[in-house]
This record gives structure tokens, C-alpha cells and sequence, in this order.
């Protein structure tokens, strides 16, 4: 098994704006549960601590094999999702791990 957690900052000029901005990127990716070959869990969160330096949205999934997480890159599913959130994520920060 091998795990994939993404963390992002996102877009928003107040709190309510990166709240709302945070749960259209949870509600975008959980939008993928059932729908990718390989992925065998996949959750959400976002941030309760508010803490300056807590990124916003974190997404932790497990794939069976390091070949089903590199077609997850590419299925059309995923890359609906990165279409559809554009630009509203500011920072990224990923770690890919067995």
C-alpha cells in the first residue's frame, strides 16, 4: 500500500471566503470516492486549529500499489477535479510514502 497526502493553502481574502474556498476543494475530491481504480480510501479535512502556519485542506488517500497512485495522476476523474478547482489553491505541499 502506499499512501498520498496533499496539503493546500487556498485562496480567500477573509475567513469566510477561504472556509467556502476550503470546502469546495473537500466536497471536489471527495466527489472521486468509488470512482478511481486502485484508491481504497480517501479523506478530507479541513483545518480546525487556525493556527498561522496550518495549511487549510489536507487529502489523505491509500492506493494499492504505487502503479494505481501513478494512474491516479492521469484519470479523468482526478483531472476534472484540478480542472475544476483552477487556480483557488496558493500552495501544495505533498509526501508520497509506503
Amino acid at each position: 500500500m502506499i499512501k498520498h497526502i496533499v496539503m493546500w493553502d487556498v485562496r480567500g481574502e477573509t475567513p469566510e471566503q477561504k472556509k467556502d474556498t476550503a470546502q469546495f476543494v473537500k466536497t471536489a475530491f471527495e466527489s472521486l470516492t468509488g470512482k478511481i481504480p486502485g484508491l481504497s480510501k480517501l479523506e478530507v479535512g479541513m483545518d480546525v486549529s487556525n493556527v498561522d502556519y496550518a495549511c487549510d485542506v489536507v487529502l489523505y488517500t491509500e492506493f494499492e500499489t504505487v502503479a494505481d497512485l501513478e494512474a491516479y495522476a492521469s484519470h479523468p476523474e482526478h483531472l476534472r477535479v484540478k480542472q475544476v478547482l483552477g487556480d483557488c489553491r496558493i500552495a501544495r505541499h505533498q509526501v508520497d510514502y509506503v
